[in-house]
């Protein structure tokens, strides 16, 4: 007899026409940075012919949320845990510090592996790397090619070292990009976008057709530093804001280059059984724009975390093409709804904080989601934020690091923000949150009039999702009863991960290169 996690995974599979030799491939492309109001369908200027073309033959994902920031993100979607619960609370994995995932985390290309998938990771990791055990494939891929870090140069592949703390930062200028366990520096002075392009293409032409693929594609683009071939500028020339002229043809280069791996899924016959799934790791900054969202990346108001989303492919149910979801689905969601939903593999004995969205999308059951915890980052307050780098609202990494100790309970001056239906909740500092206009509009940007040493915000997302309009006075009931819940959270969270620095990761210690640096 087989065991019970195999009957599972074998009942689930049924659940696809074919399925003895047709699991659906997977195909998830994570765009860095990509702003809510910079894709052709949310209205902007800019041109995104293949995206939004493949988001109206698809499903597009009208409520949904991503973390306000990268690596929170990248670890929800891989682990299906809050990062509360994996101690990334507070702002990223800084290429200096030792620090990662937490390895007792299950990742999602793990669970894929248990039916049969190959998986593979191309672009951005941002999950830690101070040890080999942290390296993607050592965490489920069976390949990895990219950088292992943020903020790298689009063209050398080279970043700095993290800043104020250790200048000059050409003592800490390093190449981070990696093929495998190899550092790849064949490819410096090739635009990243083309060099992803062509490796993911690689992988499609040469996969085995006998067995169900993962491609996670984790874009460099369109994050900072703003850099990119002038023909995808030009055309772009009547946007008078000259950094706001260069994103646009980044979002346009990106565009098509993702328009060219869906030809080779075409030409390679993988298409008609693949699901794709497109999304932004958080709101846009700088350049970008998340238009008519209040705030931007870093930011627990909408702009930061109200994500582009959408699944298309030649496997998507008939049911779901060409339809708009307003069903709240969290980035989280994606690990259940990958392995146990659309692979038919098995979630049993994992503690996750996303939900099986599968069926809900479908129509065929009620969405188990009814709320999402966005964050609770107890190093950061209403009383101390002033310390961030104002120009980035960046934690300056001196300053904050888990030497803190969290408090021993919750309260309002932490920053968090928690949805519960319709109602929002913010407490603490949750960023300035300005309204921010596209420059090529007419319309002009607006800092909202909170009160004085406000602390507590509360919206009817859904009537109100620009969060016009506060209700903390008007509905203290609401208040009281989101707090409760903020403070339950609170007490199920770990300790922050945010260790100080490591002078040892210096990449003028290991020959030039960011890569593991404790083994």
């Amino acid at each position: 007899m087989l065991p019970v996690q195999e009957i599972v995974a074998l009942f689930l599979c049924l659940a696809f026409v074919n399925c003895a030799s047709k699991q659906p491939h997977i195909v998830f492309i994570l765009a860095d940075d990509y702003g809510y109001h910079d894709i052709g369908y949310h209205g902007t200027v800019i041109k995104t012919p293949v995206l939004d073309s493949l988001a109206a033959n698809g499903a597009k994902l009208e409520n949904y949320y991503v973390q306000p920031i990268c690596s929170p993100t990248r670890s929800q979607l891989m682990t299906g845990r809050y990062q509360i619960h994996t101690g990334l609370q507070h702002f990223v994995i800084v290429a200096d510090q030792a620090n990662s995932v937490p390895l007792s985390d299950v990742f999602l290309p793990e669970k894929l592996k248990e039916v049969n998938y190959s998986t593979h990771l191309v672009g951005k990791w941002h999950l830690g790397f101070y040890r080999k055990e942290c390296l993607p494939q050592n965490r489920g891929f069976d390949t990895a090619f990219g950088y292992l870090s943020g903020m790298g140069d689009y063209w050398t592949h080279h970043r700095s070292g993290p800043m104020p703390l250790f200048p000059p930062a050409e003592h800490w200028l390093g190449l981070d990009f990696m093929d495998m366990d190899r550092p790849a520096w064949e490819y410096v002075g090739n635009y990243s976008a083309f060099v992803f392009r062509d490796r993911a293409n690689q992988i499609i032409q040469g996969h085995d057709k006998s067995k169900p693929l993962f491609l996670y594609l984790a874009l460099q683009s369109v994050h900072n530093p703003l850099q990119v071939p002038e023909q995808y500028i030009k055309p772009y020339n009547f946007i008078k804001d000259t950094d706001r002229r260069t994103h646009a043809g980044m979002i346009a280069c990106m565009d098509e280059i993702i328009g060219n791996v869906i030809d080779q899924l075409k030409t390679s016959g993988l298409w008609d059984d693949t699901l794709l799934i497109f999304s932004t790791d958080n709101g846009g900054t700088g350049a970008g724009n998340n238009w008519p969202l209040r705030g931007e990346k870093n930011q627990l108001w909408e702009g930061g975390m109200r994500g582009i989303g959408f699944m298309s492919g030649g496997a998507l149910p008939s049911n779901l093409r060409g339809t708009v979801q307003r069903q709240m689905m969290h980035v989280s969601d994606w690990f259940p709804t990958l392995v146990e939903g659309v692979a038919g593999g098995s979630i049993s004995g994992l503690s996750l904080d996303g939900f099986n969205q599968w069926m809900a999308l479908q129509g065929k059951a009620s969405n188990p989601r009814k709320e999402i915890l966005h964050n609770i980052d107890p190093l950061i307050s209403a009383e101390n934020h002033q310390i961030l780098d104002e120009a980035t609202q960046y934690p300056v990494n001196d300053i904050f690091s888990n030497e803190m100790e969290m408090p021993a309970e919750y309260n309002t001056s932490m920053r968090a923000a928690l949805r519960v239906g319709d109602w929002k909740i913010l407490t603490g500092f949750p960023g300035r949150g300005t309204y921010k206009a596209p420059p090529e509009s007419n319309l002009r940007p607006f800092i909202p009039a909170d009160k004085p040493g406000q602390k507590i915000w509360l919206f009817n997302i859904t009537a109100d999702p620009n969060e016009y309009k506060d209700m903390s006075d008007e509905r203290p009931d609401v208040v009281k009863s989101m707090i409760a819940k903020l403070k339950a959270y609170y007490n199920t969270s770990v300790p922050v991960r945010y260790p100080s620095p490591s002078l040892n990761s210096n990449p003028a210690l290991h020959l030039g290169v960011w890569g593991p640096w404790e083994d």
